[in-house]
């Protein structure tokens, strides 16, 4: 088996391709290998489900890049070998493969338009689409619309995505102003306060209707009186057909039919090694949800999956989560095959076995308060394999289900994904990041000794309990805060955390060593939603993705709200020769550094829990207005000139500000019978490879 190495040399824009390792799989039994292997293949088999909600032209974009890229990239004998195959030590398997071309080619394949080729396509495969997966902006190609006609023109049709009677040219017609044209379907989600929503984003969720129309029609399917509603929308595009607004929905005789039908293939071949009878009911629940689309079933589904928690190995498997959806309904496709890291769990159970401890002394309204709290379960797992929105960037912690009365009546499931938290760790060592935008000495020991133990405890309860917490008044709609509720919902679950883990309760646990550890996790949030998140948002955008929003506001309402317990102060710079100076975009020379300096952390504590109690009752009363006048005051705009500052500070550290992750290659090891003995794990993979390998093996639609 290849030994997993974390850090890879695979860079392109603005990511860092890392490995995550499957540590204790071999101590597995085969059962438990066998079930992880079935149940990763369903994770793959949705990838082209992912790609289509997120643009209804990435999957024919995808496919017509790649068809370029096999074309230019391939030679001779060695068609279709794999790029790893051919390298020599140190060598991309990019440059490999080009440096086997014929002349012709490889005049092509060698010039720097061809260079940003590559890198627009890594970008969509790393996206799933055109849109960049944090930001949702439309990525700028960094080759001209000519030489792309001149890729194609080498390219044959039978090659191509094209439909019956389609030819080239109507293919170049139809995808190239979407590639090219600025203006059109510039945001995958769009959250500008007082456009359409829906219209204005390029998600491929509703076609031909507006905002107003989605609305109202979920609205009218809505019963005040319902206890138990169903996720109204989470499976299905809403289109018009003859003036009427109808539903399709993402099912197994239904719109993505084809990648079900395999998802639910693999399902039931993994239900013949699950470890218990509870893991195949789940399944089979699961496969008549996508069998059926009845949102009923669906409910049923995750009533059974939250309860099931016996058994080392578990699995997400579906339309799950809304952020990809500006109204917030429509759940993208996901999957994630884990196992439970049991010494790491030991943490995470403390954290839940005091759930009721923790919402008993929560800051907020009793009135919104779980006056019972339920089947809170959590583990820290190591994930075996990532599908769909969780792949290539992943998640490192989730909680579900998101329906809150099955939460309030059923409880949750919290992980904090140990391996992906590990993998970011090590890559993140002594990379100069703290040097440059951590105040002083002091802080900077403060955070080396303590930011990864408190990171890990605020991701534990932010997902375990935060997300948990709280309750809706009787007769409050889930979904009265609209575009703005995933926003307020991540924000009340990273108050939770912020609230708790400078809690002495966390001490007398042995969760933290002492009660200064939690300054290190205060000092890093603050300093990350003040200041350096911004390196993720181009110079002149605004936040649009909902953590960032969450993390945005928390920070600027403490800000304005501490009275000198934290502040941004500022220090001159001098330098040598003006060839020494940093500088901005446009050439203008920073003269000054901005830093967070804490000069109050207990006051600090008493602002997150004044905030959380106000988020909580936005949530509980589902009072919209406040809702947006907070996430438009605090967590949407950027000052310039500190953006500029803050991107030149960061371009200077070369550091890639996204990280994703190739998944291991699994193999199945068969004896002299035929019979499956072992999951072989192979973590030397490219990146491109797996990208590659992934569209021939799981391309469903």
């Amino acid at each position: 088996m290849a030994k997993c190495n974390v850090n890879t040399q695979e860079r392109f824009a603005d990511i860092q391709m890392l490995r995550y390792e499957l540590k204790g799989f071999d101590e597995l039994s085969l059962n438990q290998k066998l079930y992880i292997y079935c149940l990763s293949m369903a994770t793959l088999m949705g990838r082209d489900i992912t790609f289509d909600q997120q643009g209804k032209y990435n999957l024919r974009i995808r496919k017509t890049l790649e068809a370029i890229y096999r074309h230019y990239m391939r030679s001779g004998e060695k068609a279709g070998t794999p790029a790893s195959d051919i390298c020599e030590s140190g060598e991309t398997p990019e440059k490999a493969i080009c440096e086997s071309r014929d002349t012709s080619d490889k005049a092509i394949c060698e010039s720097e338009e061809f260079k940003a080729f590559e890198v627009y396509l890594k970008r969509v495969w790393f996206a799933s689409g055109i849109h960049h997966h944090y930001g949702c902006e439309k990525f700028k190609p960094g080759f001209s619309e000519e030489f792309f006609y001149e890729l194609m023109e080498n390219i044959d049709e039978a090659e191509l995505p094209l439909k019956r009677g389609e030819s080239k040219e109507d293919l170049l017609r139809l995808l190239v102003p979407v590639i090219f044209d600025p203006e059109v379907m510039p945001k995958r989600v769009n959250q500008t306060d007082g456009e359409d929503l829906v219209q204005t984003s390029a998600c491929n969720f509703y076609e031909d209707v507006t905002q107003e129309e989605v609305e109202r029609f979920y609205a009218k399917m809505k019963d005040a009186d319902d206890a138990t509603p169903p996720s109204y929308g989470i499976n299905s595009k809403l289109t018009k057909r003859n003036g009427e607004m109808v539903e399709l929905v993402w099912k197994e005789d239904g719109l993505y039919g084809e990648a079900i039908r395999e998802i639910v293939s693999w399902l039931l071949k993994a239900q013949k090694y699950a470890e218990n009878e509870g893991q195949k009911h789940v399944i089979d629940l699961l496969v008549k949800f996508y069998r059926t689309g009845n949102l009923e079933d669906f409910d049923r589904y995750s009533i059974a999956w939250v309860q099931q928690h016996e058994g080392m190995v578990d699995f997400i498997n579906g339309f799950i989560e809304v952020y990809g959806d500006p109204l917030g309904l429509k759940g993208t496709w996901e999957g994630i095959v884990e196992y439970k890291d049991l010494e790491a769990t030991k943490r995470t159970q403390t954290i839940s076995q005091n759930a009721q401890w923790f919402e008993d002394h929560s800051p907020v309204d009793p009135r919104f308060r779980k006056p019972e709290v339920k089947g809170v379960t959590a583990n820290v797992i190591c994930a075996a394999m990532l599908g769909g929105e969780e792949y290539p960037a992943s998640a490192i912690g989730i909680n579900l289900p998101n329906a809150n009365w099955i939460r309030q009546e059923h409880g949750s499931k919290s992980v904090t994904i140990g391996n992906l938290t590990d993998a970011y760790n090590k890559a993140a060592q002594g990379n100069g990041f703290r040097d440059e935008f951590v105040i002083d000495e002091e802080t900077i020991a403060l955070m080396n000794q303590y930011a990864d133990i408190t990171d890990d405890l605020h991701t534990d309860l932010h997902e375990c309990l935060g997300h948990g917490s709280g309750q809706l008044l009787p007769g409050t709609d889930a979904d009265a805060l609209k575009a703005y509720g995933n926003t307020i919902e991540e924000a009340r679950a990273d108050l939770f955390g912020l609230y708790y883990v400078a809690d002495h309760k966390l001490v007398e646990l042995g969760l933290t060593p002492n009660d200064e550890a939690y300054k290190a996790q205060y000092y890093g949030y603050l300093m990350n939603g003040l200041l350096t998140q911004t390196i993720r948002i181009k110079e002149g955008d605004k936040i649009e993705e909902a953590h960032m929003r969450n993390r945005a506001l928390i920070a600027w309402w403490t800000l304005e709200h501490a009275e000198g317990a934290v502040e941004l102060v500022t220090e001159e710079i001098s330098y040598a020769s003006a060839e020494d100076a940093l500088k901005d975009a446009e050439g203008n020379i920073i003269t000054t550094r901005t830093y967070v300096k804490v000069n109050d952390y207990e006051k600090l504590r008493h602002l997150f829990g004044e905030l959380l109690a106000e988020i909580q009752r936005i949530k509980s009363e589902g009072d919209y207005e406040a809702a947006r006048q907070l996430v438009e005051k605090y967590a949407v705009n950027i000052d310039p000139a500190l953006h500029r500052e803050i991107l030149a500070r960061y371009k200077k550290q070369n550091l890639a500000p996204y990280k994703g992750f190739i998944n291991p290659k699994m193999t199945l090891v068969f004896d002299e019978e035929g019979n499956p003995m072992d999951v072989n794990l192979d973590y030397e993979e490219s990146y491109t490879d797996q990208m590659l390998r992934y569209s021939e093996e799981y391309g469903t639609l």
